[in-house]
């Protein structure tokens, strides 16, 4: 099942999106079906419609908890060392958040913005000290994200806040994916049509259940929450005027535009 937030000018709302690619139909529901159970409304809306706008499918209620160097050929483009005991984990805020289409605005101290096409995991209930056997009754479902970066701060800086946490640094979509094997899907990036990256979440060290695992002995994840996954190689600049794609197989696209203002 497939879970949008979208907009038709008025307050955000939620569905159910059905029908094949390019004839996707939004099956409208009440509330927030991360929360409580969404019940039918009878409206159904052509995804197509002109005045049909899709929002980010969450904004994470307390944290987006990132994962750095989970595929080795990133860590070994970036001259790092991958493997050690557990994953280096850090912070985006909430408002690094946007959806598909919104643009993505290169902030004005960097001049070497990259993508980092992920793997989202979206947390449905309550979970402290999960164990990786348990970790899936924690995941409600899954989508694309992009962990834009300023690469030339994150060379220069200790600290990842002004590397990572910029508004628009985080584009998440095109909605929630609920039934799916995370265990080897396909992740692409596109820059104007152009592939970046391709690689398998096979080829992540740290697999979905022991990552929810290792969070969760960390802090509590709350329904909402969201944890990005990694990136493999082939990270690329992006720059004003380029659309980038984002792709993970069984989920969909999340498109973006590039601005600088």
């Amino acid at each position: 099942m497939r879970i949008a937030r979208f907009t038709t000018g008025d307050e955000p709302r939620y569905a159910f999106v059905g029908g094949e690619s390019g004839e996707e139909e939004l099956a409208v529901v009440t509330g927030d079906p991360l929360f409580v159970p969404g019940a039918p409304t009878g409206e159904r809306i052509p995804l197509g419609r002109d005045d049909v706008r899709l929002l980010a499918p969450v904004i994470p209620r307390s944290k987006a908890v990132c994962v750095g160097r989970n595929y080795a050929d990133h860590a070994a483009e970036l001259g790092t060392l991958a493997e050690s005991e557990v994953p280096l984990l850090f912070l985006k805020p909430n408002t690094s958040v946007i959806g598909p289409d919104d643009p993505i605005v290169l902030p004005n101290y960097s001049s070497q913005v990259q993508l980092e096409a992920e793997l989202a995991i979206v947390i449905g209930r309550v979970t402290k000290d999960a164990s990786p056997d348990g970790a899936a009754a924690a995941v409600a479902g899954y989508t694309c994200a992009n962990d834009v970066t300023a690469r030339d701060l994150q060379r220069q800086e200790n600290q990842w806040f002004r590397t990572k946490a910029f508004d628009t640094s985080l584009p998440l979509g095109p909605w929630i994916e609920t039934e799916l094997d995370p265990s080897d899907l396909a992740v692409r990036s596109r820059v104007n049509g152009e592939a970046r990256q391709e690689a398998t979440t096979a080829d992540m060290i740290w697999d979905v259940p022991t990552l929810v695992a290792m969070v969760s002995a960390v802090a509590t994840l709350l329904p909402g929450d969201v944890i990005l996954t990694g990136t493999p190689a082939g990270i690329s600049d992006i720059l004003h005027g380029d659309r980038v794609e984002i792709e993970i197989e069984g989920i969909g696209t999340l498109e973006n535009p590039v601005i600088r203002r």
